[in-house]
């Protein structure tokens, strides 16, 4: 039955190239994405989805089901979307949501036949304030026994792993005065904020080396005859782990305590963006994977390698057995986020490419449906704890 896929993927592939070069011709970003939500929820309607928009309280997300009424596992797929400022869609995004739509559609075309629950989950702004995160937090993946994506790259990896990430606001108020005429009148927020950073910098040589600590001045005065009353940072702050990470936040909220008392300014600390925590692939599922993208036609797999980037799939494989795997563009070197990388999705190989991933991931989710061991063995190592977290 497997080959089914395949003749289901040529009777619909043209179609995925079109959603694909549509959401790359008209790229939005995330949050706003209502267009290219709605060519994928069109796609989805089409071949007998049922569609719920708006989950989570995200205008742009969605949830689309299809139920074949028998027993089974259920198989969750899930899209991203957004694009990025002036660049477009420069990290495959467009690719991806198709292929985990056409994904989607392929294995509800057997699932009749094999028992089981389609699952295809629109996953807004994955960029700056991933609806993953409210998704795992909110039970949407609480009925849920696998979850996918697959994200384009220079060359193919297996699912890896990911650093936890907290983005924070430090915002210091302080008292405005002439710099030069009454200087002692003033309490400088801007000071504030360069005592942060100096004391971020000196935090650097006592933390494990997988941690980044990098942010930016945001907000940092009007004039240079003016103490600033008003200066704000922004910080990423990532860590392999997020146990290990909430000591490191720790440490760095108690520095901009102490730049606040240096200084005199009030300080008010806050999350900009939401958290990510890191990825824990599941090793049963992508070695699942892996077999099926090279069965469908990708030549190479390679290693995990190390990441050093946050994702909120990261947040979703710590409520299902999940993975976050990588199929090649055919250009060793390409780097994301640029022109290049999102112009190189609309052409006749990448369109090729991206067949093939909606296929092996159809495939797998083919393989959880009907051998009850894989199935078992998966869920067996998700119950596992993962020692880096206790």
């Amino acid at each position: 039955m497997k080959d089914l896929l395949k003749n289901y993927l040529e009777s619909i592939q043209t179609r995925l190239w079109e959603i694909s070069d549509s959401l790359y011709h008209h790229p939005e970003l995330g949050d706003q994405e209502f267009e290219s939500m709605q060519r994928l929820v069109n796609f989805l309607e089409e071949n007998n989805f049922t569609v719920e928009k708006g989950i989570v309280g995200r205008p742009t997300a969605f949830k689309a089901v299809y139920d074949s009424s028998k027993e089974g596992p259920t198989i969750a797929y899930l899209s991203e979307y957004d694009a990025l400022p002036e660049i477009g869609h420069g990290c495959g995004h467009n690719m991806i949501g198709t292929m985990s739509a056409g994904a989607g559609v392929l294995l509800s075309k057997v699932v009749d036949e094999i028992g089981g629950r389609v699952v295809v989950l629109g996953t807004p702004a994955e960029e700056t304030n991933g609806a993953k995160v409210p998704m795992a937090e909110q039970g949407i993946f609480d009925d849920i026994d696998a979850a996918m994506i697959l994200h384009p790259a220079d060359e193919s990896y297996e699912s890896g792993d990911s650093l936890a990430m907290d983005a924070i606001q430090f915002e210091y108020k302080g008292r405005t005065s002439h710099a030069a005429a009454s200087p002692e009148k003033g309490i400088n927020a801007l000071d504030a904020v360069i005592q942060l950073f100096n004391g971020i910098n000196a935090l650097r040589q006592h933390v494990t080396s997988d941690v980044r600590m990098h942010g930016i001045i945001k907000e940092g005065g009007v004039a240079a005859n003016i103490v600033p009353d008003k200066a704000i940072a922004q910080f990423y702050v990532r860590a392999k782990n997020r146990s290990y990470l909430n000591e490191v936040v720790e440490k760095v909220k108690n520095i901009a305590t102490g730049a606040s008392s240096m200084t005199g300014a009030e300080l008010q600390i806050s999350n900009y963006e939401l958290s990510y925590d890191n990825m824990v692939t599941n090793q049963t599922l992508s070695q699942l994977f892996t077999n099926n993208l090279l069965l469908a036609g990708i030549k190479e797999v390679k290693k995990a390698k190390d990441s050093y980037g946050s994702i909120d799939m990261g947040n979703v494989s710590h409520v299902v057995p999940a993975i976050h795997p990588y199929i090649g563009l055919d250009l060793p070197g390409l780097i994301a986020h640029t022109r290049e990388f999102a112009d190189l999705t609309i052409t006749e190989n990448s369109h090729k490419i991206l067949s093939s991933g909606a296929l092996a991931l159809a495939a797998t989710g083919y393989d959880l449906i009907t051998n009850k061991e894989v199935l078992e063995k998966m869920k067996n190592e998700f119950r596992q704890p993962v020692s880096s977290e206790a």
